[in-house]
């Protein structure tokens, strides 16, 4: 049972996180090899750095002390860590291999299965990660119109294609490259058309996350999807997050809006490294011709390929996404009623949708609160309770994971309310505050 602590008091030995952070600056440039995993996203002095293992919905730090995971490997693991069917798939798989000189029959036979349940799925390319197929889209997009401008709206990833234009986040990219990229803010369809008033002909594709912590308003996707089509562009939904986390086919099938690519991978294969573009035949058709290059040697692994089916036919035959929903929205309700239960509505809250969702914290002038986000991150983290400030509801939360969840939240609530009061919030840290996440610094994620 993961412990719940009711005081300041915390007896979870860190030594083996502080050895292998310190042992990990040393070699590897940031000690991380993901930047939403690194030691500024957490508490430092106070938050675990490395998991050892996982099982479930709960993982165990190297120091073995254990957690409830909201975060779960950042969104990949949809079903739960090791989850069985998952892993007797692969297992089975490895036995006969992982990688081959020719296709193997998983290729096609998981390619057939995305086209069943993504709306508008008619081909499949495999990939490794998001940013493969998100930067593949953006090049399909161009070579399939012969237009060059990319109309973007939220985080596709690292590659230039998207970071190109990014302000203090564009170091080594070519200045060409960013210009063209242009971006549009979300719900404001004014700021689209502005782009392609002022590229008359050569807007190449309109490349959006079809929800981010904001739902869409005033038929905004709608309204992507007649933009798209009066202006001969093609429209591409970044379901790299909310791909199989909305529902089976993704967020375009959670809001009825097809569009002509989309781009999955986290969730797609719990946790197994793959990436999915998908889309119409005729936009897909452009990187078989000749004069358009794609390959990818790591595509044709076949454990990945094994874990995604096992992945997709268990959200077929069970009521994975109504679990994922119904846990979630446990905890946003039960979040929001502690805020309000401790007077702390104006200094912290929940936005987004409950299969994802993201604590704010604000201080009294309205802007983000880093502090009082540390600090109760910093109590989560003491009582067993293991997140950043999103939340990624897996189907293996339990009833009982949701109840010890608000359980803590109750507590750390209570300190929080006690510090704003004191205006000491910072005496209460014990560690470093947090930095800013990725999707924050890109613009996406607003607290």
């Amino acid at each position: 049972m993961v412990r719940s602590l009711q005081s300041h008091t915390d007896d979870r030995p860190l030594k083996q996180s502080r050895e292998l952070t310190e042992r990990a600056s040393k070699v590897i440039p940031g000690a991380t090899q993901t930047a939403s995993k690194g030691p500024t996203q957490f508490v430092q002095g106070v938050s675990p750095t490395h998991i050892q293992r996982a099982q479930g919905s709960h993982v165990w730090d190297a120091d073995g002390s254990e957690y409830i995971d909201c975060v779960m490997a950042l969104g990949p693991v949809l079903l739960g860590h090791n989850y069985p069917a998952v892993t007797e798939a692969v297992t089975e798989q490895l036995t006969d291999g992982t990688m081959y000189t020719m296709e193997h029959p998983l290729h096609v036979e998981v390619a057939e299965l995305l086209t069943e349940v993504i709306p508008c799925a008619e081909m499949v390319r495999f990939a490794k990660n998001g940013n493969d197929v998100t930067t593949l889209a953006a090049k399909v997009a161009r070579a399939h119109t012969d237009r060059n401008v990319i109309a973007t709206q939220g985080y596709h990833g690292w590659t230039d294609v998207w970071m190109g234009d990014h302000p203090n986040l564009n170091r080594g990219v070519p200045e060409a490259v960013g210009k063209h990229t242009e971006r549009f803010e979300y719900n404001d369809i004014e700021s689209l058309e502005r782009i392609f008033d002022e590229n008359p002909g050569d807007v190449a594709a309109i490349v959006t996350t079809p929800v981010n912590l904001d739902a869409p308003e005033d038929d905004f996707l709608e309204q992507l999807r007649e933009i798209a089509d009066r202006e001969g562009a093609v429209l591409v939904f970044d379901e790299i997050l909310t791909g199989f986390r909305f529902s089976l086919g993704g967020a375009q099938q959670y809001f009825g809006v097809e569009p002509d690519l989309a781009c999955f991978a986290k969730g797609m294969a719990n946790g197994y490294p793959i990436s999915a573009l998908v889309g119409r035949s005729d936009v897909m058709s452009t990187i078989s011709d000749s004069d358009f290059v794609y390959s990818m040697t790591y595509a044709g692994e076949a454990l990945s390929l094994a874990a995604t089916k096992a992945a997709i036919e268990v959200q077929q035959r069970e009521n994975v996404h109504e679990h994922i929903f119904e846990q979630g929205s446990k905890l946003v309700e039960g979040y929001d009623e502690l805020a309000s239960e401790y007077g702390l509505e104006g200094v912290t809250g929940v936005n987004g949708f409950s299969p994802r969702f993201k604590m704010w914290f604000r201080d009294e002038d309205g802007n983000a609160d880093r502090l009082a986000k540390s600090l109760f991150m910093q109590e989560a983290h003491k009582r067993g309770v293991l997140f950043t400030d999103g939340h990624l509801p897996s189907y293996s939360h339990s009833d009982e994971d949701v109840e010890i969840m608000l359980s803590v939240y109750r507590d750390c609530m209570e300190i929080l309310a006690d510090a704003v009061k004191e205006d000491a919030v910072e005496d209460y840290l014990e560690g470093e505050p947090v930095g800013a996440t990725l999707r924050e610094r890109t613009g996406e994620d607003r607290s």
